[in-house]
């Protein structure tokens, strides 16, 4: 996802596209959960539609990866896939505009929260799995390459799924682009968790601690920070967790600006925002990889042993 600046270079057109990023934040979801200072006010059900957004993005994000793999059947059409996964989310996340006066800022937090949420369930394969997968893979590059090639595939087809459906930015409009920008995200932190796997230095610590590192290298575009890699725990785990939902939620926010022209339909189709998401996504491979081939890996031998039988 692009980073798009709030200036005065943004022409007349700025206030406009500003405010509707605060809706498109304010009206894509906000829960208890996630925004604790509103209290219970989103209805016995937001939970549950939160949940379910959020287990069905790891759903996508697994199952358009797994379209790549050697291994797997012919490829089906990833954009009419991806296109009734994220109508599902959407739905979702539609389900808790209840409260319609919800500050753009908090609405922010919890898309982040949404993410923060969703990552942990997000599957990553480890590097013997990956060496499976991709069995003519010969090197750490070439299999970067191939995980980089699915991923971008995976952000093209999310992104001609929603592509130029919104006209008005409504509340059924504004959840389905949250439900892209859910959805591009949720790939790309898999991307960056694969991608420490095949250059050696993956994350260490529970799997919502792992989540939180690759979150946050998503948020940085590049590689974990090598202390937080080796000491995943205590102060450092609690500090790192509050930094990266700042983080996310500013990534987000930006993601939401450059998605928002969107809106105006003679600017932008469903072609051009697939080609966004493309271009976002493999200049971030690019970002992450060239961080990740300056360090050691934390095992020497890592890439033979996880090809051994």
């Amino acid at each position: 996802m692009g980073i798009l600046r709030r200036n005065h270079r943004h022409g007349p057109h700025a206030g406009r596209t500003e405010g509707a990023a605060d809706r498109l934040a304010e009206s894509s979801t906000g829960s208890p959960a996630h925004s604790p200072t509103h209290g219970p006010t989103s209805g016995p059900t937001s939970a549950g539609d939160g949940a379910e957004a959020e287990r069905r993005l790891a759903e996508l994000t697994a199952e358009l990866a797994e379209l790549d793999t050697a291994t797997a059947p012919q490829a089906p059409d990833r954009t009419a896939r991806a296109r009734v996964a994220l109508g599902r989310i959407s739905r979702s996340l539609a389900g808790r505009t209840s409260t319609a006066s919800r500050r753009a800022n908090a609405g922010r937090r919890s898309l982040a929260g949404h993410l923060l949420a969703t990552a942990p369930r997000i599957p990553v394969r480890d590097l013997a799995t990956l060496r499976r997968q991709y069995p003519r893979a010969d090197s750490p590059e070439e299999l970067a390459d191939r995980l980089a090639t699915g991923a971008c595939r995976a952000t093209t087809a999310i992104g001609a799924g929603v592509g130029a459906a919104a006209v008005v930015p409504t509340v059924a409009v504004t959840a389905e682009l949250a439900a892209e920008l859910l959805a591009v995200a949720a790939v790309e932190v898999k991307l960056i968790a694969e991608l420490h796997e095949a250059y050696g230095q993956p994350a260490v610590g529970s799997r919502t601690e792992r989540a939180t590192a690759y979150l946050g290298a998503w948020a940085d575009r590049r590689g974990i920070d090598s202390i937080r890699l080796l000491q995943p725990s205590g102060l450092l785990a609690m500090g790192a967790g509050a930094r990266v939902r700042r983080q996310v939620s500013r990534r987000l926010t930006r993601g939401s600006l450059r998605k928002l022209p969107s809106l105006t339909p003679l600017l932008i189709g469903s072609a051009l925002g697939a080609q966004l998401n493309r271009r976002d996504t493999r200049r971030l491979a690019e970002q992450v990889r060239a961080d990740l081939r300056g360090r050691a890996p934390r095992a020497p031998g890592y890439w033979e042993a996880a090809g051994a039988p």
